[in-house]
């Protein structure tokens, strides 16, 4: 945890997905996506053969109140407790506890994971931390426990050993522990954090930190949200069908698991509202109806590496959020980013990394560079207000 933090936060948060059966008319209807050389349009909500967990925030949450976001939250001094290297003895040898090396070079790394840890006094590299507070927070937050067993843990390390990577473990099942216990725990777990290391312990589990794969990094906007900023890195994880999920009545009133293109169009429709980060994120999952290449291309792609992205926000008639590789981004955003948009050439679309907001329930995204660490562009339906000039 980086106690020398001034200006924001850090956080992690959870893309979790699960799967659900489709029927023969459903497979029949099937509609592959739009041409990488053209607009694209959002696969039908019955393309998809898994749903996305959204949780809504309450109206008094300080944050946000009122949104769906994906389950997640502050990290805590716990998650970097040197308490973990008991509950992980078996993978201590094994660099990053097991998890996959990123090509990555460290000097281009956001500094949510480039961070030294060592140096602030925990032995719980980032990439660990994090992924236990994404863990956590959506025990919290949705009740649904992520774990790996002790009868687990020596074929999981096996399997480690012998391919060099976790990437074989496929969609994970949720931890299959009774109601009751999981409620008992969830409690305490809500009470304190650091039970989340007591009840690892007590029920000889790890968290599965192996199944969650890194997908990217959002850092807010300056001057948006209350002035609140949260440095996130963001995991995506799929699972083979949808856990027991629960609300906990007190920051989640809602939880809601639905296809990605079924969200959006919901955003559209003003029955929910999401935050840009999410509107983004489900554009790129609506390239995978199917799961297993979702599971496919996020554990893949997961060993590339990502870049912060921090937002710089334009009010022109529209509120405009700039990302990097924008022709318009600022090469230093430390200093509050002085951007002169009146030299933009409105016939020239090359170069745009932006996200559009025309009004609360109308947003789009330009996209026409080449995404970094083979990630993916967000897919844009033709159905939105103001269609972008976003391809795949």
């Amino acid at each position: 945890m980086n106690t020398a933090l001034r200006h924001w936060k850090e956080a992690a948060t959870l893309i979790l997905t699960a799967g659900h059966k489709l029927g023969a008319d459903t497979l029949a209807s099937r509609t592959p996506l739009g041409s990488s050389h053209g607009r694209s349009q959002l696969p039908h909500k019955s393309c998809f053969d898994y749903d996305v967990l959204l949780l809504k925030r309450s109206s008094k949450s300080g944050f946000m109140p009122n949104a769906y976001v994906f389950p997640g939250g502050l990290v805590d001094s716990s998650d970097f407790s040197s308490e973990w290297l008991d509950i992980f003895k078996s993978f201590r040898n094994s660099p990053n506890f097991g998890l996959r090396s990123v090509k990555q070079p460290p000097e281009t790394r956001p500094p949510i994971f480039a961070t030294d840890r060592l140096k602030l006094g925990s032995p719980i590299p980032g990439e660990v931390a994090f992924r236990i507070c994404a863990l956590r927070e959506t025990f919290e937050e949705s009740g649904v426990l992520l774990v790996v067993s002790k009868l687990e843990e020596g074929s999981l390390l096996q399997r480690m050993e012998d391919r060099g990577a976790a990437d074989e473990l496929l969609q994970p099942k949720a931890g299959g522990l009774c109601r009751n216990e999981l409620t008992k725990w969830r409690a305490l777990v809500n009470q304190n954090p650091s039970n989340f290391i007591r009840m690892c312990r007590e029920l000889e589990v790890l968290p599965n930190i192996w199944a969650l794969h890194e997908w990217g990094n959002w850092l807010t906007p300056k001057g948006r949200y209350g002035g609140t900023r949260f440095d996130t890195a963001f995991f995506i994880c799929c699972l083979q069908e949808v856990p027991h999920t629960l609300q906990d009545e007190k920051e989640i009133v809602r939880f809601q698991w639905s296809p990605p293109s079924e969200v959006l169009q919901s955003y559209q429709s003003q029955e929910l509202w999401i935050a840009p980060p999410q509107f983004y994120e489900l554009g790129r999952l609506c390239h995978f109806p199917l799961l297993n290449d979702l599971h496919r291309f996020s554990s893949q792609r997961a060993t590339e590496g990502c870049e912060q992205w921090e937002p710089v926000v334009l009010n022109d008639g529209h509120s405009i959020s700039l990302l990097p590789g924008d022709k318009l981004y600022p090469l230093d955003t430390s200093g509050g980013a002085d951007v002169d948009k009146s030299t933009e050439d409105p016939q020239d679309d090359s170069g745009l990394h932006r996200i559009l907001i025309f009004d609360s329930y109308t947003t789009t995204v330009q996209v026409t560079i080449t995404p970094k660490y083979n990630h993916l562009r967000p897919v844009v339906g033709q159905a939105f207000p103001h269609a972008s000039k976003s391809q795949l």
